[in-house]
């Protein structure tokens, strides 16, 4: 049998300018961080001539055409790869709550078929690569490449990208201090609200690729705000990445109608009183995850509880996608 793990993760900065309809006109750069929850796949021959499916649903098909899950049908596709397999996946966090659960099952599922076909070598690279052209060009879905990257690259990772697609991909130059606070100092609470980004971020590709000069203007700012974080978290100030973080959020929530809500706001400004000196929504709004970073944890935890808000405690994740077995 084989197990794939593949990291989660946190957007720190430049979230939005990893779509092709950004990027390929003004090139895209975004930093992020792979957390400790994960996608697993595992992978085994099986006794009969068909492909056998279990993820929330059970599919048991004699042909690869047939397999309704999509991203597992164009693994498969993308692989060439026979029947007499069976395919399970499972997670730490469900889909829908922003924290790039699609991009790492991605990776997971062809990094465990790699394996399962004895190659063992493929580089994250070409790993990210092979998951993008899955979601972004034969799902068509109205994506970017920050989820498959980091999943498969982990750390605390800055990526560049070039208009015609290319990726640079290079560690975040944080001392290892810098590393042990921010992980103290962040805490991530949970909305009560699962939901799909897609609306949200076909809003966006949809603006973007009709030059909406308000949408192109705001991810212009998002992408020069994130080369400020990055500069504060490189320059070891984490105070001034908090701020930036409420800078990011009062900017994101503008993008589009429906990104945050009351019941969204109410617990921001319950995060803000509570000693956060800023935070923000991960994945493209609407519900999922509050990102926070304080320097008073203990009473931004007893407040986020009090407000019905559980947190979800996390450490990073420095391997990306692994064979664990």
């Amino acid at each position: 049998m084989i197990i794939a793990r593949s990291p989660m993760r946190i957007s720190i900065g430049g979230g939005g300018t990893d779509l092709p309809s950004y990027y390929e006109g003004f090139g895209g750069s975004f930093m992020s961080a792979a957390i400790d929850k994960y996608m697993y796949v595992l992978i085994h021959q099986s006794w009969s001539d068909d492909y056998v499916i279990k993820y929330s649903q059970l599919e048991r098909v004699l042909t690869a055409q047939e397999i309704k899950h999509p991203i597992v049908r164009c693994a498969i596709e993308q692989m060439n790869q026979g029947p007499n397999i069976e395919i399970t996946s499972m997670a730490d966090i469900p889909a829908g709550t922003g924290l790039g659960s699609s991009g790492s099952f991605t990776t997971a599922l062809l990094k465990g078929l790699h394996a399962y076909n004895k190659n063992l070598l493929v580089s994250p690279h070409d790993l990210a690569e092979q998951s993008c052209q899955i979601e972004i060009n034969m799902l068509k879905e109205p994506v970017g490449k920050q989820d498959q990257y980091i999943a498969a690259y982990g750390g605390i990772t800055c990526f560049e990208v070039a208009k015609d697609g290319t990726v640079d991909a290079h560690p975040a130059n944080l001392s290892q201090q810098t590393i042990y606070t921010l992980e103290d100092n962040l805490a991530i609470f949970f909305t009560g609200y699962s939901r799909s980004g897609s609306a949200f971020l076909k809003d966006q590709d949809d603006k973007s690729k009709g030059a909406n000069a308000e949408m192109l203007e705001n991810l212009h700012y998002i992408k020069e705000l994130g080369q400020r974080i990055k500069s504060a978290l490189e320059d070891g100030h984490l105070y001034a990445f908090g701020e930036l973080m409420h800078e990011h959020w009062e900017r994101k929530r503008q993008r589009s109608r429906g990104i945050t809500n009351s019941r969204i706001d109410d617990l921001y400004k319950v995060g803000r009183d509570a000693g956060a000196v800023g935070g923000k929504l991960m994945g493209a709004g609407g519900g999922g995850f509050l990102l926070f970073y304080t320097e008073q944890k203990q009473r931004l935890r007893e407040a986020m509880a009090n407000a019905g808000a559980p947190e979800l405690r996390f450490k990073f994740d420095f391997e990306g996608t692994k064979i664990i077995a």
